[in-house]
């Protein structure tokens, strides 16, 4: 069913980047609501590799779908709930009727900006945040990255707070917690902490520390961790609008959750820098996949993690050279192979779930899309910054003489943010 994201729900989204966490303790630095989403999907994704292991295709696909729809479920709710501190949630989560009641208040506050999204969206969120139980498979993998998330933030506070007599409780809830789920695949290879699974893991949380438009005064503040799940929320819905097959949004969700992880081994090169030149940004790319071949990827293989090297592999684009080009993965005379189609393959006879399509050109749309909304919201936050007065101008630009993009009427929905 088609549907028109609005302005509304983008800003929805976005407003996790305003949510602190932790802070009733003291911690090195302020650590945002969005950022903890980014690293519970990343390694939901993970735990998903692992169980879907030994499904078939259909099966597989079924569960990233409520995986990643239940990970949106859940921050929706949570940016709701935000005053809540976790020890009381989870005391009013344990009673079925008050969580209910809670569910009931919470909804109407949603209702107005997921809306667009759809009757049958809202009905399967409605379903899912009225039930309480963490049982099905999906809840579960989305229980445990949530705890893993969460204790990797707990880590980073604990030696700050010595005297407080809290935090060996704390400690001892999260991990009997994770070895509570210690029957899904990958949990006690991230309980364990000696393995390049757990490694990647850990490493793909320190995206928080890089902090994007560095020298550029802003509010909210933005990481690269959390721009990462921006690009991905936006993926899905704009992939779900332009009637994207299951196995092309699931992969367009995990691409945006990515894009970005070559910065770990980078740090963030500012646009500009990168189109300053058509040989700079070539150099750039080339060293940004030498350094993902050895230090994460490389590893990754050798370290007995080839489910997740080979996977990251297509979601980034190595065959092809870039993760916003658009590809499908097609039987070819040496087995599978990695192929590059146009916009209109993928609108059309493309589109296919055996045929693993992942979109470019709308992945690059949506990371425009979440770097103009950063822009604009710090803009309106009173920042009156002239390098985002033209990121902002360079970005509506690009879309006044192109302003469809896989269907998505983006010159329309930029307008609305005059």
């Amino acid at each position: 069913m088609s549907t028109v994201i609005r302005k509304s729900l983008l800003q929805l989204v976005f407003s996790g980047a305003f949510m602190k966490r932790w802070n009733d303790r003291l911690r090195p630095m302020e650590l945002m609501e969005v950022d903890k989403q980014a690293h519970k999907m990343i390694v939901a994704w993970m735990l998903l590799l692992r169980a879907g292991a030994g499904m078939a295709d259909a099966e597989r696909r079924a569960l990233a779908e409520e995986v990643i729809e239940g990970g949106l479920f859940d921050y929706f709710y949570r940016l709701v709930i935000t005053d809540i501190k976790p020890p009381v949630f989870y005391k009013i989560k344990a009673n079925r009727e008050d969580y209910q009641k809670l569910t009931q208040w919470v909804l109407p506050q949603l209702k107005p900006r997921l809306a667009p999204l759809g009757q049958e969206f809202w009905e399967r969120m409605t379903a899912a945040l009225m039930e309480p139980e963490e049982k099905t498979p999906a809840r579960r993998i989305l229980m445990a990255a949530h705890l893993y998330a969460s204790y990797s933030e707990f880590r980073l506070l604990k030696p700050m707070n010595p005297h407080d007599e809290e935090m060996g409780d704390i400690e001892e809830s999260f991990r009997s917690r994770l070895a509570g789920l210690s029957d899904i695949p990958g949990v006690a290879e991230l309980l364990a902490a000696d393995n390049e699974f757990s490694r990647f893991a850990a490493r793909a949380g320190q995206l928080r520390f890089q902090k994007r438009w560095s020298q550029t005064p802003r509010v909210p503040e933005t990481t690269v961790l959390g721009h990462m799940f921006l690009v991905a929320a936006y993926s899905w819905f704009f992939s779900v609008e332009a009637g994207a097959c299951q196995a092309r949004r699931q992969n367009n969700f995990f691409t945006g959750l990515f894009h970005d992880l070559p910065e770990l081994l980078t740090r963030d090169i500012i646009s500009p820098v990168k189109s300053a030149d058509a040989s700079i940004g070539e150099l750039i790319k080339q060293y940004e996949n030498q350094e993902l071949e050895r230090r994460i990827v490389g590893p990754l293989k050798s370290g007995g993690c080839g489910d997740l090297a080979e996977r990251l592999g297509y979601l980034l684009g190595l065959d092809v050279g870039s993760e916003f080009i658009a590809t499908v993965r097609e039987e070819g005379p040496e087995g599978l192979e990695v192929r590059h189609v146009t916009e209109a393959d993928l609108r059309g006879p493309k589109n296919l779930d055996e045929l693993d399509p992942k979109d470019g050109p709308l992945l690059k749309m949506c990371d425009r899309l979440a770097a103009f909304i950063e822009a604009d919201t710090a803009l309106r936050n009173g920042i009156n910054n002239e390098q985002l007065h033209q990121a902002r101008w360079r970005i509506r630009q690009m879309y006044e003489h192109r302003p469809e993009v896989m269907g998505i009427q983006v010159g329309a929905l930029l307008a609305d943010f005059d």
